[in-house]
């Protein structure tokens, strides 16, 4: 195949088709004086961002919820694309969900603000108060700070644990949780991360935890981090264990498998007590940087259900009618997404595997076996539109031989010098499957593999066994119980967004590729080429 475009992953979920992307900004949120609604306890709060849409708020992402804090300073960080000739609606919506809440339908709303990413962006720093019911102004306020992506995007994946913390507690043990501030050059600090509490342990080990390298240290591998242990406490007043600083330079020496160690120390201890050496070891067992910007080559692949399933495509209730004046549900999600995948695709082709199982697994839609490419999103359509007249539907509908193709196909690339293709399998099905359990083996084999698969489900079916296929509700088995090696399926039923624009559709869909990407090649140790075009080392003017 011929060397095709060259491309950045971040790209692929950075812009959709006609909307370059100028940057991608991290959002911080802190809140100040939240006012207590229960007068026997504090509030627990958590802050949903939402971005506006066709006139509606869609929920973006939230927060973790803070227990017992009237002025909380959140760990969460979102991450956005800002595009400067959008107005992108923000909405910034506070809430108490106390232990006895069930999600926020029973949460008590304690206000909420409106601003543009563009304000905060120019600001840096936008502060102003929540509003309550009947845009009421409270003494609450909520503060975003804006910080810009630039240059290197890597990741890095840090794993820390303790030792022999001191027992701040008299009846039980410490609840140690850990705090990483980053020591900016004004020498103010900005908290990159906070750990989950471990509950009634001296000797705790803390989940691993992800961040950019850029809000770890903003791409200075030297510049001093100040990290904390407290001791948790209901009411919200914790007990400082002890601090201690680091730096990213020193944490890489845990990238090789050996442990990076560092004597958690009391100030006011080490002044009082005589024969004080320490608060406890805090130990980084693990430090993994994750490339997030691969030179690679996308081959997208498409896969359409022509089974009897859909009913006949001369009948007007076939999801395959062709319709004189609208395109059907297929043709819709075809070009909503393959308008996306052209613009990273090597040469801009398609090679089309149409299920059609009782004669045969699939053949090419332009009866063209030898040469099944089609020229760009249009070549496909005029492709599908040409073939639907000469064909006779039958069942069953299998999909795994499809998935099967592809991967002998991947695994080719997989061993060759290079490996820098990858492959994406778009399969358009109206999610009447019936070879589920090959689909499942199919799907395990090719986590392997250098590639990724995206289901978009069309019409009205239950697409319960396709979401099954999606591994974000848990990790996806074969029959004999290997689980995938990674999550390389997302399903979307075009339902959801029938009556939405086409963008909606594309950006949902290919969500999780870009993702699915960097971690084949960091799992394989490949390395990135990084183009020198995202080299820049673009700031927010003051």
């Amino acid at each position: 195949m011929s060397s095709g475009l060259q491309i950045s992953v971040r790209q692929l979920g950075s812009g959709l088709k006609g909307h370059p992307c100028l940057a991608k900004v991290e959002l911080r949120v802190t809140c100040k004086g939240i006012s207590d609604r229960d007068a026997l306890s504090k509030p627990d709060p958590c802050v949903l961002i939402k971005m506006q849409s066709h006139g509606q708020w869609l929920e973006v992402d939230r927060t973790e919820v803070i227990r017992s804090s009237i002025s909380p300073t959140f760990s969460k960080v979102f991450t956005l694309d800002f595009y400067f000739e959008e107005v992108q609606r923000l909405r910034y919506e506070l809430y108490d969900i106390s232990s006895s809440h069930n999600g926020i339908k029973e949460a008590d709303f304690l206000g909420a603000m409106e601003c543009t990413l563009g304000q905060i962006v120019s600001q840096r720093k936008l502060s102003r108060p929540l509003l309550k019911q009947g845009n009421t102004v409270g003494k609450s306020f909520i503060m975003v700070t804006a910080e810009e992506l630039t240059g290197n995007d890597d990741y890095v994946e840090l794993s820390f644990s303790a030792r022999k913390l001191d027992d701040k507690d008299f009846f039980s043990k410490s609840d140690p949780f850990l705090e990483i501030f980053r020591i900016n050059d004004d020498s103010s600090l900005q908290l990159v991360h906070r750990t989950e509490t471990v509950m009634n342990n001296l000797n705790p080990v803390w989940k691993t935890f992800k961040t950019s390298l850029n809000s770890l240290c903003s791409g200075d591998h030297d510049r001093p981090l100040k990290c904390t242990v407290w001791d948790w406490d209901s009411n919200g007043k914790h007990d400082f264990i002890g601090e201690f600083q680091a730096t990213f330079k020193e944490m890489r020496g845990a990238m090789d498998g050996r442990q990076v160690q560092w004597e958690c120390i009391n100030p006011k201890y080490k002044i009082k007590k005589k024969n004080y050496k320490n608060s406890g070891i805090v130990i980084l067992n693990q430090c993994k940087v994750i490339h997030s910007v691969f030179d690679c080559h996308l081959f997208s692949q498409v896969a359409i259900d022509f089974t009897a399933s859909n009913g006949d495509p001369h009948n007007s209730c076939s999801l395959h009618y062709i319709h004189p004046y609208q395109p059907n549900e297929y043709l819709k999600a075809l070009v909503a997404v393959g308008e996306i995948c052209q613009d990273y695709d090597s040469m801009m082709k398609r090679q089309l595997c149409f299920l059609f199982l009782q004669v045969s697994h699939d053949f090419a839609v332009n009866f063209n076996e030898e040469n099944p490419e089609c020229a760009g999103i249009q070549g496909v359509v005029e492709a599908y539109q040409n073939c639907l007249p000469k064909l006779q539907l039958y069942g069953p509908t299998n999909i795994a031989p499809i998935i099967q193709k592809v991967a002998r196909s991947a695994s080719q690339e997989m061993h060759t010098k290079e490996a820098m293709q990858y492959f994406i399998l778009l399969i358009l099905t109206d999610g009447v499957i019936t070879d589920m359990a090959d689909t499942r083996e199919a799907i395990v084999q090719a986590s392997h593999l250098p590639m990724s698969i995206i289901i978009v489900g069309v019409g009205s079916a239950d697409f319960s066994d396709m979401q099954m296929l999606d591994g974000d509700d848990g990790i996806l088995r074969s029959p004999k119980g290997e689980p995938c090696l990674r999550d390389i399926v997302q399903f979307v039923p075009f339902r959801n967004f029938k009556h939405g624009s086409p963008a909606e559709l594309a950006k949902t869909v290919l969500a999780e590729v870009p993702n699915q990407v960097v971690d084949y090649y960091n799992n394989k140790g490949i390395k990135p080429k990084v183009p020198s075009e995202f080299e820049s080392s673009r700031t927010f003017a003051p």
